[in-house]
């Protein structure tokens, strides 16, 4: 009796503990489970463009995403929201902010005040965070500038050679009256000497 006895305890141990081993890994996998990856770190971005702030989180449970911008400035607080729940947009940000499902912004319409880190965390509701962080430089739109000078030189450019070539007809009507009047003189004269000389 004594032996099939001690078979089915080692046989309980055994499945006792690889019982233990699964409810152990379970218990760790399912709390702790988010991640967050940025795919792009630096944003370079012109003044008036909008900008995509994209990220992508994955999370067991439920997860609250937060936003928030440092600058010269200070920081400011964009957005935060739970995924499927609310969303609470700083005023700052009300009409410029559209939030996505992975956890990525749009921002839009930038000024040179957006500049700056962008800073996203993603909480799971079991208290594992993960963090990520975008640079944005914004930039102001010079080629505006250099295009209007190009235009207002082509402008300048088209005025300087219509009045060259109006000059130059000036000019030449001149010249051309010029030479008419001196052969009308020289044709009177002329018939004035000849006058003369049938009188004499």
């Amino acid at each position: 009796l004594m032996r099939p006895l001690q078979g089915s305890r080692g046989r309980s141990v055994v499945v006792g503990t690889v019982t233990l081993c699964l409810a152990a890994g379970w218990a760790l996998q399912t709390p702790g489970g988010v991640s967050l990856v940025v795919p792009q770190t630096n944003i370079n971005a012109t003044v008036a463009q909008n900008i995509l702030l994209s990220v992508e989180y994955s999370c067991r449970g439920v997860a609250t995403i937060e936003w928030k911008h440092v600058s010269s400035w200070g920081t400011t607080s964009i957005v935060e929201w739970r995924s499927g729940n609310y969303v609470n947009v700083s005023t700052l940000y009300k009409d410029r902010v559209t939030t996505f499902e992975n956890g990525s912004i749009q921002l839009r319409n930038v000024g040179m005040r957006d500049a700056g880190y962008y800073f996203v965390t993603v909480m799971e509701e079991h208290g594992t965070n993960a963090y990520g962080t975008i640079i944005v430089n914004v930039y102001e739109i010079i080629y505006e500038d250099l295009h209007f000078v190009a235009v207002l030189f082509t402008f300048l450019a088209a005025v300087s050679a219509i009045l060259i070539c109006f000059m130059w007809l000036c000019n030449k009507s001149l010249h051309l009256f010029q030479k008419k009047t001196t052969h009308k003189l020289t044709a009177s004269t002329t018939e004035e000497i000849e006058l003369e000389t049938i009188e004499c």
